[in-house]
């Protein structure tokens, strides 16, 4: 019997994803459900931002840290402090000590002027000076009611800049009503890491469970897979409607579940 293939593709947990749970409890749950590694959400949790402490919970835990979400929110603008080329600096820095491959950063807000300027060729001159990937991720339009606003510089899509490599979110994707497979179409071999989520197109960015929503997370997935994807999937998902831990966890397992599936479905079959 052809037996398939096991994808090269880890999936890890966002820490973000146990919110209102703290980082320490995301390790917890990411080693209790088997995900293969977390990435970090630096914010306001301090465990999020004392590097120390994180490598003493992925060796507890025996969960890689596999990439860094520089803290880039509206929430996080004095973490680490508020000169956003600080952030990512230290935030290139953690990845390198914590053995993360990733630094997950956002396009600029338009009223971060100066940095937005210098952004692109910035982002390319700090990935010459290190192996781990600056991967700028795709944001969307703000709405309310009809009325669009672009809260990013250069802007919410990064395909239309010179990156060397991209951050994929299908929450995003669904928020900003642009097609998922064709986004990820023109990121090309340079996407190098992907937030699995899902979405139904409203104005809110939803970042539900895969599976839940409208967007294309099984094919995506299934094209990864097909393709070798050495890439990280990221499950980032909101729990925070969760009434308790275990239907926190019983989410967080169905999400790991739908990726795994979908990954390898994707996966050449071997043998005869």
């Amino acid at each position: 019997m052809p037996e398939a293939a096991l994808p090269p593709t880890r999936v890890g947990l966002s820490t973000a994803s146990v919110y209102p749970e703290s980082t320490a409890a995301a390790f917890e749950t990411a080693a209790r459900l088997g995900y293969d590694g977390v990435e970090v959400m630096v914010w306001t949790d301090p465990v999020s931002q004392d590097v120390d402490e994180l490598a003493r919970l992925s060796e507890r835990h025996d969960v890689p840290v596999l990439a860094i979400h520089a803290p880039c929110l509206l929430i996080t603008q004095r973490v680490w402090s508020t000169d956003p080329w600080v952030k990512l600096r230290r935030s290139r820095s953690a990845a390198e000590q914590l053995g993360a491959d990733t630094v997950v950063v956002h396009p600029p807000f338009r009223w971060q002027r100066a940095y937005a300027k210098e952004f692109v060729a910035g982002v390319r001159r700090m990935a010459d000076d290190t192996d781990v990937r600056i991967a700028v991720e795709n944001m969307y339009p703000w709405r309310y009611r009809k009325r669009e606003m672009l809260a990013y510089s250069p802007g919410w899509d990064p395909t239309e800049d010179d990156y060397r490599h991209f951050t994929l979110d299908t929450s995003h994707t669904a928020t900003a009503r642009v097609d998922t497979l064709a986004m990820a179409e023109r990121m090309g071999d340079r996407l190098a890491h992907v937030h699995i989520a899902d979405g139904t197109g409203t104005a809110k960015d939803e970042h539900l469970v895969p599976g839940r929503g409208s967007q294309p997370c099984g094919e995506l997935l299934g094209r990864l897979g097909a393709t070798g994807f050495a890439g990280h999937v990221v499950v980032e998902v909101n729990t925070r409607r969760a009434v308790s831990g275990d239907e926190r966890e019983a989410d967080l397992a169905e999400a790991l579940a739908f990726t795994r599936l979908h990954l390898a479905a994707g996966v050449p079959h071997t043998g005869g």
